[in-house]
């Protein structure tokens, strides 16, 4: 019986603790490296607290607390926080962030249509296939060894372009589908930055492709019916970038 509630950023533990809380509760809060997590009564909640978070943020936790209790947490953080620049937000900004950050969503960059294994979405190296046994281990090396694809991360290069959305193809320089688009959100300075799941002879980083959006709903000539004064819809141009970058929060 707990609900989950992200409160994320720079100043996040700064606006936990706002709530109040003993001594004692304060220092197992500060004491909270990444992934790890402590029973904590703040604020007169009585919380599972978790570094953990899915913003790409330094500092992040993540709330876990009865559902009856939800709604009075929310505004009591709401209240507290807006000070310190505290605001609400939704889905949206979350599949944004995790976008820039690089991080998998179901759905998208693993499963799915493709069906993305974890190998694919980049976390080949938590597979320890040096142990002995484990439910999987056979099936996983055998579609190591098949494996053609890898999701990466790319960078419109100029603002103000057409979103993509998942499953629009990704074409190679000579115009050559090697993959598609598994997710596309703006980033922080205002240019969109998505992941694709392409070819591994095409992942390389700085390596330029191009981006179809929205091609399933292309419509119009073929290029043989093309006549002086028509448009034709063109992909644009995106820039591969490192899939999981140096967190600067």
């Amino acid at each position: 019986m707990r609900v989950d509630i992200a409160l994320q950023g720079p100043r996040s533990r700064d606006i936990l603790l706002a709530l109040g809380c003993d001594s004692p509760t304060r220092k197992r809060i500060m004491a909270l490296k990444r992934t790890e997590l402590c029973d904590a009564v703040v604020g007169g909640f009585d919380l599972v607290v978790s570094r953990t978070g899915y913003t790409g943020e330094k500092m992040a936790f993540e709330l876990f607390i009865h559902p009856e209790k939800a709604v009075e947490l929310w505004k009591a953080l709401l209240a507290v926080g807006e000070p310190l620049g505290l605001k609400p937000c939704g889905l949206g900004a979350r599949d944004s962030l995790r976008t820039e950050a690089g991080l998998p969503l179901y759905g998208h960059e693993m499963g799915g249509e493709l069906g993305l294994g974890v190998a694919e979405a980049g976390f080949g190296s938590y597979v320890k296939v040096y142990k002995p046994w484990f439910i999987g281990r056979d099936a996983y090396l055998a579609g190591e060894r098949a494996r053609q694809i890898e999701i990466v991360r790319f960078r419109f290069n100029e603002k103000g372009v057409r979103m993509a959305h998942l499953g629009d193809p990704v074409l190679d320089r000579k115009g050559r589908v090697i993959g598609k688009v598994t997710s596309c959100a703006i980033d922080s300075e205002g240019y969109l930055t998505g992941q694709a799941a392409i070819e591994l002879n095409a992942c390389e980083e700085g390596a330029s492709i191009l981006v179809f959006q929205g091609a399933s709903k292309v419509t119009g000539k073929s290029p043989a019916e093309l006549a002086h004064g028509d448009r034709v819809t063109l992909p644009t141009i995106a820039t591969i970038t490192s899939r999981f970058p140096k967190l600067v929060s």
